[in-house]
């Protein structure tokens, strides 16, 4: 299984790849005294090296105590904590709670994107390297080759995707180099070019990639034509590009492979999506498991936990029957949100009663499942003339969930506007605190040059305190405030960057 076979080459990728200072990272004689014509010898190192890539989105970055975070933590703080479902708990940082208010800074180390740019680079190592392995080793074969370049390209593809929804601009870094978090001498590509390249990636990866390793974990853990397919339907609705988007989420619909996890029985849903991980619907999930636990239980689960849901998630997006309380959308209570100490708790929960311990918390973060792929469908087909299949298919989630009647909404098809305030909200509901909320906000504002700032400005309403209320409403009508400045640490060590207009 992936999650086993991760763990077993963790180490070996680590003493072949890394070397003693965490800078110093794919040196051509690194300390250690691996080097690269001792290495990309076997297929069986192509694949550690791969899988290596995998796992540098698990874990943090740097020497303890200023490591950076793993990259599946930044996707939840730069996916979440701007938006409107998530407030400061009392362990979060200064910089997190600047981020919340709307103060943000050059800085503010949230805006650190070196554990992204590590992966990047590692993807690029594969994507260099892993060609040559075929001239030294006959018994990889081209379709193995190009089943492990299109896992690099994906990944690589995902991480630009994340800098592109959070920086705007960024630079764009193809080949790899010595040190893993040196940018020297590279100026911001524009949002537009990073996205054409991210398109154009994706297309070679697709018909790269395998449809099945033959084993669930593998098949969930790691990058499927599927995968690369829920990739590009969030790409292309980004770039309002609905057609394509479509066309994508068709493919994995129309795949067979996929369904919703059956909600008739609260706990099991529960179980399957959170606890066990790997169900049916899942399209990638980042593996965690004993041995390699994830960040969450104390980001979310300990007394001064970091983040808490914002009081209002209850009664504004899920709503509640006051007539029956044992009538609830099994996503809301006791799956999003333990409303006794608004814990976020998917990440935490073991069932409606029962909450993780320290030494069992390897809930997978997931990337894509199914739902996600429905509902994209269904914000395209609401720009795109198609209504009627953007109702059905919330309809089909909200069945699905025992959605409340108070949470419904009447549009009609060819209210493109009132579709789009349902869609955002089904996906409030569905995908809570799974690092969507910010990017599906800003991608619904951004649309028609700006046309919907009113969504930014209503979530900036329901999170940010009163006395900074008016401040933050006042950047929001700038477009680049949107975005994360460059961290300064970036603008200091490289010249040709250049900051973020907004924060300058």
């Amino acid at each position: 299984m992936f999650k086993h076979r991760l763990l077993k080459t963790l180490l070996f990728t680590v003493l072949t790849l890394s070397v003693t200072s965490c800078k110093k990272y794919l040196e051509l004689s690194p300390q250690d005294g691996v080097t690269r014509d001792k290495f990309w010898k076997t297929k069986e190192q192509l694949q550690a090296a791969v899988i290596g890539c995998y796992n540098s989105m698990l874990i943090p970055f740097g020497a303890v105590p200023n490591n950076r975070p793993a990259p599946a933590e930044s996707f939840f703080i730069w996916g979440e904590i701007r938006g409107d479902m998530v407030m400061p708990g009392i362990g979060a940082t200064p910089d997190e709670l600047n981020v919340i208010n709307a103060n943000i800074l050059p800085s503010n180390t949230v805006a650190d994107w070196r554990n992204i740019y590590r992966v990047i680079n590692l993807c690029n190592t594969v994507l260099d390297f892993g060609p040559g392995v075929r001239d030294v080793d006959n018994t990889l074969t081209q379709e193995q080759l190009n089943a492990y370049l299109g896992e690099a390209l994906t990944l690589r593809s995902l991480m630009y995707f994340y800098l592109v929804r959070s920086f705007g601009d960024a630079p764009l870094k193809l080949k790899s180099t010595s040190s893993d978090n040196e940018l020297v001498q590279l100026a911001k590509t524009p949002q537009a070019d990073l996205l054409k390249q991210i398109v154009a990636d994706l297309k070679l990866a697709e018909s790269y990639a395998t449809a099945s390793y033959g084993d669930n974990a593998s098949n969930k853990g790691r990058i499927t034509k599927f995968t690369v397919n829920a990739l590009q339907a969030d790409v292309y609705l980004w770039m309002d590009n609905y057609a394509d988007c479509i066309a994508a989420c068709d493919k994995i619909i129309g795949s067979g492979r996929y369904g919703l996890v059956a909600g008739n029985n609260a706990n099991a849903w529960f179980n399957a999506l959170f606890v066990t991980g790997n169900s049916n619907e899942g399209i990638f999930e980042l593996q965690y498991d004993p041995q390699l636990l994830n960040p969450f239980y104390s980001m979310f689960g300990v007394v001064n936990k970091r983040y808490m849901a914002n009081p209002i998630v209850i009664d504004e997006f899920f709503t509640v029957d006051p007539i029956d309380d044992n009538n609830k959308d099994i996503r809301g209570i006791d799956a999003a949100v333990r409303t006794s100490d608004q814990t976020i708790y998917k990440y935490v929960g073991i069932n409606s009663t029962t909450v993780r311990s320290p030494d069992v918390s390897y809930a997978h973060w997931i990337v894509y499942r199914y739902a996600d792929v429905l509902l994209m469908k269904a914000e395209a087909c609401a720009n795109s003339g198609r209504g009627t299949e953007t109702l059905n298919i919330i309809n089909t989630i909200r069945t699905r969930a025992n959605a409340l009647p108070a949470s419904a909404q009447t549009p009609g098809p060819e209210n493109v506007s009132g579709l789009t305030d349902y869609v955002l909200a089904e996906r409030a509901r569905e995908l809570a605190y799974e690092g969507k909320r910010w990017y599906d906000l800003l991608r619904n504002a951004k649309r028609n040059n700006f046309a919907r700032l009113d969504i930014l400005n209503s979530a900036a309403v329901r999170v940010v305190p009163s006395a900074v209320q008016q401040s933050a409403l006042n950047k929001l009508k700038d477009p680049n405030s949107l975005y994360f400045p460059i961290y300064q640490y970036e603008i200091q060590t490289d010249p040709n960057l250049i900051q973020n207009p907004f924060y300058k």
